[in-house]
This record gives C-alpha cells, structure tokens and sequence, in this order.
C-alpha cells in the first residue's frame, strides 16, 4: 500500500508490503518525518491507504505520542466513554477504567477534570483507554513519552500481557532499548517502504529465571508468553526451569499457574543481564553484506523466501479465542453519547442556542398568524443546524478524534457527530416550534380562518425536522473533512445555509412555503416529499463525507 496527502503531494508511503501475525510484538524504526506516525495511522484504521489496501481488520485501539488534556470530562469519565466506544458495557468500562488507573499510578486522579492533570498522567489515561477493552490489535506511538518510571514498566508488563493474550502490538518509541526483549519483529522505515532489521545481538535488559513443578507427565501450556529457556531436571522431569526477560515474567507466571493442570512455582530468581556480544566490524564500502531480516512466524525455516501479498494483513484472532466485540450498532451509539457529552460539559451549543432564540424573539409576535409564525422558526433553524453541525465535528482536539477513530472507525466516529449535531438541532427545532404554538393564533394571514393546532404543529414539526436535516448536510459539507481550514469552512457556511433556504427545489424551501402559502387561506399543507427529499440529502452527505473521513483523516 502507499500513502501521500493531497492529490498530487509526495509520498509519504509506497509500495509497502506487510504482514502481523498474532501473538507478535512489532517494533517500527525510522528516522524523524521518515513517516512512522503516518504508518501507524494506517495501521490503526485512521487514514486510509491512497493506494493498495488493508486486510482483516481487528479490534484496534491507538495511543498519540501526545494526548491533549483540553477535553471536558474527568479521567474516569472519559475512560468510561471510550471503554464503551470499544464495546463495553458501561459498568464494566467504568471498573476496568478504575483498573488500568490503579495500574499506572493514578487511582486518586480518576475524578479530576483532564484538564488539570500533568502531561504524564494525562498519558497514563491514554494507555489506559487503549488497555481496557483489550484490543487485538494495540498500536502505541510513543507511548512511553511523558510517563515516569513505575508506569513506563507497567506499560512493557501491559505490552507483554497482550501479546500473551493472542494480540499483536505495533510500537514506535525513541529509545532503542524499549521492549529489546520482547519485540518479535522489527522494521526500519526508509525510502518510503519498509525494510525488516537484521538479526543482531541486542540488550535484552534483567532475566528472570522461574522454577517450577507440575504433575505428571508435565506438559508445559502452548505458546508460552516471551518464549522462554526451558531446561528440566534430568533426576526430576517433573521440575522446570524457565529463563525470561523481565518484561515477560508476569504474564509467564500467570500462564503457568492458570494452566489445567496449574504448576506450582518453587523459585523466582532475578539473573543478570546477557553481556552482548561483540559486534562485527563495518564492513568497507562497496563490499557484499550477508543480511537475514527475521522471519515472522510461520514464514518457514531460515533462508526460505515467502511470497508477500500486495496488501497489509492485520493479524486474525486465534480459533476459540472469545472477545468481547460489540455489535456496529452499539458502537455507534457509544460514539453518539460521548460526542453528545462533550458538546454538552464544553457548552459550545450556547451561542447556536442564543442565536436561535435572538432570531425567533425578532421574527415572531404574540398573536401573529400560526402557518407564518411556525415557516419562520422553521427556516431560522436551517444556520443553526448547520453550526451546530460543524461544531461537533471539529470539537475533539486532533489527537483525540485520532483515538476515537481507531476504537470506532474513522467513518462511524464521523457519523456519530454528525449524529449528535442534527439531534441537538432537532430538539432546538422541536422547542421553537412549541414557543410559536403558545404565542402565535391559529388563524389564517387575515384573521378570517381557523386553522387547526395539531395538523399545524404537525407540519411545523415536519419543516422544522427538514430544515435541521438539510442545515445538517451544509454543515458537514463545510466542515473537515471537507473543507480543513477553519477559514473556509466558516465563510463557506453562512452563504451555503442562505442558498438552501433560498434556492429553487430546496427542500427547505419547498417545506417553509407550504407553510406561508397555506397561511393566506389557513390550509394545512403536509410536507412530506419535502420532508422527504431533505432525509435523502442528508443520508447521501452523511455517505459521502463519511467515506472523506477515512480517506483525509
């Protein structure tokens, strides 16, 4: 696959072929701008590959290298959003949030604001919200910036857990000794493509030695975490000894002692660390370098050549490995409520709100005819919808639409604010058509007809509902990813909203009408097919600009 932005921008990525298998840990190098962020989004789901493709598409969660603390909700409540973004029943993403909190060292900031931790908590939240569901596929980048000693640890026992568990772990990090004794394949970014790094002796930090007996005949569990040394007693070949890295000693004790039949644990030992071998000399320029890149597992013995797909092959979960993968439904609804929560603590919808009622205080009397009263509050909320619309989708600070992009998919995170605006604008529509109700009088425009209250409210309601659908398809289209720039994006708007309202065969236009020309004779016309055509633009933008998320994220 490749990447590049813009249609005629250089390549960032070309022609990269690769494949992660399960219980792996992969290690990305590459020197700054060399594109390694741009893969990991990728890899992720959170942009898509401008060419090639992707396949077997996992449960994915993502850590920044920088998470923003300008987000209103305190670090439980945040953790406890994103825990059902990933799938997870409310109650248990709030438990396994106060968990991973627990973990990394910051149990007593679980109910202050985001807002007011340090950058290395606000990290520690990060890790967290990508830990708690259990991600078959974690992708970290940087992660261990920012975060003290205790919980960088907590973090390499945590990678080690998951690929223990079946996951694969794709990380980037800046110190060459991160995870040097875990991490099963390694990759050098350069040139835009991949290049696998050469088997070399390596600092592969403390060892752990465990010593162990099990019942007869004393068959160790398959798949072992960090692949361990085994060495038996030859005068008891019930006793074991197995040699770790430390990062791996945790989650090698807990196979041990869950495994049917559980073995018991005689000694724990910490050993030091391998002394590395020396390393060969640089070999004179133009001279030919023997170099075996690692094989992954299952590519076949030493020196066999395997034949890589043109695609990038995301691992597939092991047979009779149970997840707790939630329905496309539930998820989109968990995406709904959180984009809706943080409309709400960040009170961004109080000047649509003002605006709206500034505009129904100017356009609407006590007394005044019912049909025009009600045509007027219908075409003042098309704007607000579609403000209310283009703050939803560029609410979420970049690096947090990124992590909700990977736990959701980047085209159902969009849908999800687009949601959450054209809802917020619905329940506007549905409060101003209730004030035209009580102020306005059921006549006709010369006071000579009656008009009767239900069908007028009801087809109030219906211009009301078409207008905030068709406000919310000017919103997207003049919001990322769209248009990116704030600038644009903002003049774009107020003259598209005007055109809407204005324009022949709108559908806005068409549903105020009915109601202004039904006033002259105090007929109440229903505005279905405008109502209708409006449904039809909406869903076609929400398609559209949805596909744009995952293409220009």
């Amino acid at each position: 696959m490749g990447r590049r932005y813009g249609l005629r921008g250089p390549w960032v990525l070309r022609g990269l072929d690769l494949d992660l298998p399960a219980h792996t840990v992969v290690r990305i190098e590459g020197a700054n701008g060399a594109g390694k962020s741009t893969l990991l989004r990728l890899l992720a789901g959170i942009d898509a590959p401008t060419e090639g493709r992707m396949t077997g598409r996992p449960r994915t969660a993502y850590v920044p290298e920088r998470f923003p603390a300008a987000l209103p909700f305190t670090a439980a409540g945040y953790l406890t959003h994103m825990g059902r973004v990933h799938g997870l029943p409310a109650a248990e993403a709030a438990a396994r949030g106060q968990e991973w909190l627990a973990r990394f060292g910051a149990a007593g900031y679980a109910r202050t604001p985001l807002a007011e931790l340090s950058k290395g908590t606000s990290q520690k939240v990060a890790v967290a919200q990508a830990l708690l569901a259990g991600p078959d596929l974690l992708v970290l980048d940087e992660a261990w910036t920012g975060l003290d000693t205790e919980a960088r640890g907590e973090l390499d026992r945590a990678v080690a857990e998951r690929a223990a568990a079946g996951a694969t772990v794709v990380f980037v990090d800046h110190d060459p000794r991160r995870l040097a004794g875990a991490a099963g394949l390694a990759y050098r970014l350069e040139g835009r493509t991949l290049t696998p790094v050469p088997a070399s002796p390596r600092d592969e930090g403390p060892r752990v030695r465990i010593e162990a007996t099990g019942r007869p005949p004393a068959v160790l569990p398959p798949e072992l975490p960090g692949a361990p040394a085994v060495e038996r007693d030859a005068g008891n070949p019930s006793a074991i000894r197995l040699t770790t890295t430390a990062a791996y000693s945790d989650p090698l004790l807990h196979a041990l002692l869950t495994a049917r039949p559980p073995w018991h644990i005689t000694g724990l030992s910490q050993l030091p660390a391998p002394v590395p071998a020396a390393v060969p000399a640089a070999a004179p320029p133009g001279a030919a370098v023997d170099v075996a890149p690692r094989s992954s597992p299952g590519t076949g013995p030493a020196g066999a050549t395997a034949v890589v797909p043109e695609t990038v092959s995301l691992p597939v979960r092991p047979p009779g490995r149970r997840t707790t993968a939630a329905r496309p439904g539930r998820r989109t609804t968990a995406a709904t409520r959180y984009q809706a929560a943080l409309l709400a603590r960040s009170q961004r919808w109080l000047a649509p709100l003002l605006l709206y009622a500034a505009l129904l205080g100017i356009g609407v009397r006590a007394g005044e005819p019912l049909l025009d009263s009600l045509g007027y509050a219908a075409a003042a909320l098309l704007p607000v919808a579609a403000w209310l619309v283009r703050l939803c989708v560029t609410q979420e600070p970049p690096a947090a639409r990124a992590v909700t992009a990977a736990a959701a998919g980047p085209s159902r995170a969009h849908c999800a604010s687009l949601l959450t605006g054209l809802g917020y604008a619905l329940v506007l529509g549905g409060a101003g058509a209730g004030a035209v109700l009580l102020m306005s009088e059921p006549v006709s425009t010369d006071h000579t007809v009656a008009v009767p209250v239900l069908p007028a409210a009801l087809a109030g309601l219906l211009a009301a509902g078409c207008s905030a659908l068709l406000g919310a398809a000017v919103g997207a289209l003049c919001a990322r990813p769209v248009l990116r720039r704030h600038g644009w994006s903002l003049a774009a708007t107020v003259p598209a909203a005007l055109l809407a309202l204005v324009t022949d065969g709108s559908p806005a236009k068409a549903a105020v009408t009915d109601l202004v020309t039904g006033s002259l004779t105090g007929t109440v016309r229903m505005p279905f097919l405008p109502a209708a055509g409006a449904a039809v633009v909406a869903v076609a933008v929400a398609a559209l600009t949805a596909r744009l998320a995952a293409l220009r994220e």
